[in-house]
């Protein structure tokens, strides 16, 4: 008798990756592909896995969180790395890709396994059987539809508005201070003062720095409450001294002088080691953006471990509806992967997909579910997008301020970098035995 198959929707980095781990695990898949069929306003071939941006994977040393989260899954047997690595072309430090011979990869072995069915249409619901939805950023609208049924209002985004992230450990705190504006509550914000000179200078550069141009299905996503930084600066400085750099309520606690401009930066994650800069969601390009955020005093060296973004996205409010395993709290057979979980970058999403994918053959074999330790990368970026704040929740990349601290502080960055390499393999070596992979 035919067994009912786990459905993927879509064939992009998570979908493939899940694909493939269900299948290897014996479990029948039905992948289903709108492409060629329908094409989207990203895509161009009927290929999986397309790349649609950059051909790079970013970094592959261990001293980085990316390079690291690459390692366990080659690991895991990823896919989507081992993909990768047979197509990979000169970039130094970088995995990059050609880019085509890189899709044909994971197409054929995806496709080529006996137990993976791929059906080329589009899919307009969610299946009531057991399923992966992978769908990406650019989610068609009939199955946003009904994921937004699923979820609620409060649950589903149509836009990035990150802010930038930086390290704790990199703010100098003897220019910042912790105060929250009128001594409301907890004292829970570092703030950065600045002198009217400083903010002038911040604020030139700010207006002149270069933005990112927006793709055409990109058009028309900003509005009144989520514009960006240098769009609110360009109304004029006053509008950013009565907006985010307000300084009223935020006099210093020592001296009780209140600052002609102040930046917040708000705690970030349960652990406390990474913090966003309140209100600074920008469409400034990464090299720009970085130059800006060093004029800000206290943030001269801060360790930027995600620019701030604004771009077309179709994403859940994890927090509120995803396990660490990618299942919904409501259904235990429905999972999500790829960057509708708010995972971000083409290494994030297909680890996404080898989570959920490893879990959805957990569960279809009644076996019991696998959340992956804190101490991998593979395993801290589910616990940040389920356990991060819903109210402000924002996409994520793979960084090392998402791990536990060491027990013992290392100021050393690199000397740090390879203590959570290190940490983050002996975990996954453990974790694989632990379930016998």
């Amino acid at each position: 008798m035919k067994r009912t198959p786990v459905h993927i929707v879509g064939a992009g980095l998570a979908g493939s990756e899940a694909a493939w781990q269900l299948a290897r695990q014996g479990v029948p898949v039905k992948l289903h592909e709108m492409r060629p069929n329908k094409q989207t306003a990203a895509h161009h071939t009927d290929k999986f896995a397309e790349l649609v941006c950059s051909n790079s994977l970013r970094a592959n040393n261990l001293t980085n969180a990316v390079g690291v989260l690459k390692e366990e899954m080659r690991n895991l047997d990823s896919v989507i790395i081992e993909a990768a690595d047979a197509a990979s072309v000169p970039a130094g430090g970088a995995l990059a890709v050609d880019r085509h011979e890189f899709a044909a990869n994971v197409t054929n072995k995806v496709k080529n396994h006996p137990l993976v069915e791929v059906v080329s249409e589009e899919v307009t619901h969610i299946p009531d059987e057991p399923a992966i939805i992978a769908t990406g950023p650019l989610t068609a609208e009939s199955l946003s539809e009904d994921i937004f049924k699923l979820t609620g209002e409060d649950h589903l985004y149509f836009y990035d508005a990150a802010a930038p992230i930086v390290e704790t450990d990199s703010i100098d705190m003897d220019k910042a201070y912790v105060k929250s504006r009128y001594d409301k509550g907890e004292a829970a914000y570092i703030n950065c003062p600045m002198t009217e000179e400083e903010f002038d200078r911040f604020y030139d550069a700010l207006v002149e720095a270069e933005v990112v141009p927006l793709r055409e299905f990109e058009k028309n996503i900003f509005f009144e409450g989520c514009m960006p930084v240098e769009e609110i600066a360009r109304r004029g400085k006053k509008t950013l001294l009565f907006g985010p750099m307000k300084p009223v309520g935020l006099e210093h606690p020592e001296t009780g002088e209140r600052p002609h401009a102040v930046v917040q930066l708000r705690q970030d994650n349960q652990e406390g080691t990474l913090f966003n800069i309140v209100g600074f969601q920008t469409h400034l390009k990464w090299g720009p953006q970085k130059e800006v955020i060093r004029l800000i005093p206290g943030l001269e060296n801060a360790d930027i471990v995600r620019y701030g973004v604004m771009h077309r996205n179709t994403f859940l409010n994890s927090p509120n509806f995803l396990n660490p395993t990618y299942q919904t709290k409501a259904r235990s057979d429905l999972f999500f992967a790829g960057q509708i979980t708010g995972v971000e970058g083409y290494v994030e999403s297909a680890a996404s997909g080898l989570v959920a994918g490893w879990n959805a053959a957990k569960q279809y074999l009644h076996e019991e579910t696998d959340t992956f330790p804190k101490e991998t990368v593979i395993g801290a970026m589910s616990h940040y997008i389920t356990t991060a704040g819903a109210k402000n929740f924002q996409p994520m990349n793979a960084n090392f301020g998402l791990l536990p601290a060491p027990e013992q502080k290392i100021k050393n960055k690199r000397e740090r970098n390879e203590y959570y390499a290190e940490r983050a393999l002996a975990s996954i070596q453990n974790f694989m035995k632990k379930v016998e992979i």
